[in-house]
């Protein structure tokens, strides 16, 4: 299958790595420009950092909050966690409200968080953190900016009928996507793909405008997503791998 890889860079590239692993042809075009938001770190003590997403490890490191527990929301961003020397690291289930949970068994109501975050974020865990009575600061440490347009190999592929399916990794770039390909024009054959998403979450903005070919992975890791991406073929007839869930009952 020819795949449309939407995540942003550098992750974007690793997951296409692992998509041509599989023996699919990769098509690396983000909608989405990550990039260091240039915001001070702010003042005061903190006793532990808040990680959410991979893009907060590279602010952090190499300021003083480097050495302070790292509670992270999941695999991907741990990994990146230790990898840049933060730590030490505690892992989540994938979720905001396992890391919510995590973070309510391992510290004190009243506990000082640093959540390092982009400028778009969800109000989880911030919201169940704060009922408990932890005191948290959000430092907004990267941003994620849309494209202007679709980009031209999308373009051009969707006019061509040249993909067969996407992955979306955040509800974000599932809506950028969606928004791009309908001001180039191209909405029809956009929502012609399989569209593979990391999460219910991540599908919202696809459910909400009726695409209802797209499935979910039942984990909120890569793993799974790549498992079910493996296993569907856009011209099948029933779910094909226990790693999906489909966004209707026959994909």
């Amino acid at each position: 299958m020819r795949v449309w890889v939407a995540r942003p860079l550098p992750a974007g590239r690793r997951t296409a790595e692992r998509v041509a692993a599989l023996g699919h042809r990769p098509l690396l075009a983000p909608v989405l420009d990550l990039a260091a938001s240039g915001a001070p770190p702010p003042d005061g003590a903190f006793d532990a950092l808040v990680l959410t997403s991979a893009s907060a490890v590279a602010p952090v490191a190499g300021t003083r909050f480097a050495a302070l527990p790292a509670y992270c929301v999941g695999a991907r961003t741990a990994a990146a966690a230790r990898a840049a020397g933060l730590g030490p690291v505690h892992e989540a289930g994938g979720e905001a409200a396992a890391l919510a949970g995590l973070i309510g068994r391992a510290l004190p109501p009243g506990a000082r968080l640093l959540h390092a975050a982009g400028r778009e974020r969800k109000d989880e865990p911030a919201a169940t953190l704060g009922r408990r009575g932890f005191r948290l600061t959000v430092w907004v440490a990267y941003a994620a900016t849309p494209l202007p347009a679709l980009p031209e190999a999308v373009t051009a592929a969707l006019a061509e009928g040249g993909l067969d399916a996407v992955l979306h990794y955040s509800r974000r770039s599932a809506a950028t996507a969606l928004g791009l390909a309908r001001a180039a024009g191209r909405e029809g054959e956009f929502r012609r793909l399989l569209h593979h998403c990391l999460s219910a979450d991540v599908a919202v903005p696809l459910v909400a405008a009726g695409i209802l070919s797209h499935v979910v992975a039942a984990r909120p890791d890569e793993d799974a997503l790549m498992a079910g991406l493996a296993a569907v073929h856009p011209d099948c007839d029933a779910e094909a791998s226990p790693a999906l869930r489909p966004g209707r009952e026959r994909c």
